[in-house]
């Protein structure tokens, strides 16, 4: 027999409809959720309170004072969301969260770069679970810096959301539940083509639902982000990508760099920049170009650009004193 749930849990599923019904995933949160929930219950905690909760955020000090904070603050909404039939329930005090620190700036990198981690994965090893692991290294970072697009958004990718007439990729219900067609360059095509023929010599499920990147880790299934982010860190060593103060880029620097390398070819190009960003916007999933812009590093190069555009339209403008 099933036992009956305790208020608190029964509180978390009304909030997560709650927010469901929004049109938000909250699957993140609800991870949150259902560790508190389960926390409480191991230790036969009733509801939730002060101790409670501090005994709760001390198992997570190994966590960045980011990841602690945000999900002190998942728990916060919970409560305040609780607040409103229980006036009197345990709300956190934001004032004692972490302090949030600044993220670390992206590293971005070019077409050199990319150029030498593409070397690089074709000497990666295989296993008996990965066989595939070169093939799959390579198509990830070519996707990840010609299409922008999130570590998530590959790894989810069906042989059914590649269109090889159209040279697209289908990806389906992403952040803010957006879904959106990506169209490939002729070189990411080509690529796509030589992966495609690699993974149609091995013994993979080749049925539309099957995933694009695979291997045989219990069972063939998707990689995970751990798997691919494992692979594509150590291309980063390997082929020696590294900003100017010697940090390794993450793997959603690939997203940064795709913006900002987007920009600087524009500028090459002459093209009117104000018409191009709400077009890389759609591009990368954005609800607007405020999120796209969050994208956009003024790096030496683009910083450059802009200024001798400035100069071409504006120069004449400026009075030059006579020395």
């Amino acid at each position: 027999m099933t036992p009956p749930k305790s208020s608190f849990v029964e509180t978390i599923d009304r909030y997560l409809v709650l927010k469901r019904s929004l049109g938000r995933k909250y699957e993140h949160e609800e991870n949150v959720l259902r560790s508190l929930s389960m926390f409480l219950a191991d230790r036969g905690m009733g509801s939730l309170d002060q101790d409670a909760f501090d005994a709760w955020c001390r198992m997570h000090d190994h966590a960045t004072a980011n990841v602690r904070r945000n999900w002190q603050r998942i728990v916060r909404n919970l409560c305040l969301y609780r607040q409103r039939s229980e006036p009197t329930c345990f709300v956190p005090d934001p004032n004692l969260f972490p302090r949030p620190c600044p993220h670390a700036a992206p590293v971005i990198f070019g077409p050199v770069e990319i150029g030498r981690m593409l070397v690089a994965a074709r000497s990666l090893p295989r296993g008996s679970k990965s066989p595939l692991r070169p093939h799959v290294a390579r198509i990830a970072v070519v996707l990840l810096y010609t299409a922008g697009l999130r570590r998530g958004e590959l790894l989810r990718l069906t042989l059914d959301d590649v269109g090889l007439e159209a040279s697209t990729l289908r990806i389906r219900e992403s952040k803010f539940r957006k879904s959106r067609t990506v169209p490939l360059s002729l070189s990411a095509r080509e690529e796509l083509d030589e992966y495609l023929g690699h993974r149609l010599t091995s013994r993979f499920s080749n049925t539309a639902a099957a995933p694009l990147l695979c291997n045989n880790s219990r069972g063939q299934r998707a990689y995970t982000g751990t798997g691919i982010s494992g692979s594509i860190k150590e291309l980063f060593v390997t082929a020696q990508v590294c900003g100017l103060d010697g940090r390794r880029p993450r793997v959603h620097d690939f997203r940064h760099s795709f913006a900002v390398q987007a920009l600087l070819r524009w500028y090459r190009e002459g093209a009117d920049m104000p018409s191009k960003l709400p077009h890389l916007a759609m591009y990368m999933g954005h609800v607007s170009i405020v999120s796209t812009a969050y994208y956009l590093k003024l790096i030496p190069e683009v910083a450059a650009m802009a200024s001798t555009r400035f100069e071409t339209h504006y120069g004449h403008l400026i009075s030059r004193g006579t020395t």
